[in-house]
């Protein structure tokens, strides 16, 4: 349901950037908060930020606080994650991941409350 496309190359050195973007086939993202979250080898899947299904309302961890910001357009069926000043510890691969909600400003932020995963994307931050 939700396709996870990297803007960009994934290898970068730190204090790149780089854009995801998210995008659903056959549905309409506007009615999903959608949320991005991150799993490095050996580690749990973690939380990185979210947004609402109208985009009013965000949460990042605390480890993107300041350095990362997520963004949608619903008029493409679209969401975004910039993401600057990369770390080597941004090291991961990358998901997308969307939740049915009824209210607008809902956010999605736990791994075990998504209802559709997309396939995740690979972003390496060299030293």
């Amino acid at each position: 349901m939700c396709s996870c496309r990297r803007l960009g190359g994934g290898l970068v050195q730190a204090g790149g950037s780089l854009r995801l973007s998210c995008t659903a086939s056959g549905r309409t993202l506007s009615s999903y908060a959608v949320g991005w979250f991150r799993q490095s080898p050996g580690k749990e899947r973690e939380f990185v930020a979210a947004i609402s299904r109208g985009g009013g309302s965000t949460s990042y961890a605390d480890s993107a606080k300041g350095r990362f910001t997520v963004s949608r357009d619903n008029t493409k069926n679209t969401v975004s994650l910039q993401m600057n000043s990369l770390k080597p510890d941004d090291t991961a691969v990358y998901y997308c991941a969307a939740r049915t909600v009824r209210a607008i400003a809902t956010l999605a932020t736990t791994v075990g409350g998504m209802d559709y995963w997309g396939k995740g994307t690979q972003v390496t931050v060299s030293s």
